[in-house]
């Protein structure tokens, strides 16, 4: 189950203007939660996951032996 919390917010009346005439009606409150996600940073527990997704994905172990090669300890000069 998903816990919401209502809060209130202040708005320059030109900008909920514009939200009330360019959103459907009911979807002002999806719209500011989208925009709050897409602006925060990513929890841990989120990129953690994500690079586990990735990890697993066959093409990535493929470009592991292409890399290989440059996991040395020097350089040459």
């Amino acid at each position: 189950m998903i816990m919401v919390a209502h809060l209130s917010i202040t708005l320059d009346e030109a900008l909920y203007a514009r939200l009330k005439n360019e959103l459907p009606p009911k979807r002002i409150s999806a719209f500011i939660e989208e925009a709050i996600r897409a602006k925060l940073r990513p929890s841990k527990e989120t990129l953690a996951a994500g690079y586990k997704a990735a990890a697993r994905e066959p093409w990535r172990r493929n470009l592991e032996e292409d890399w290989a090669a440059t996991e040395v300890d020097e350089w040459p000069e």
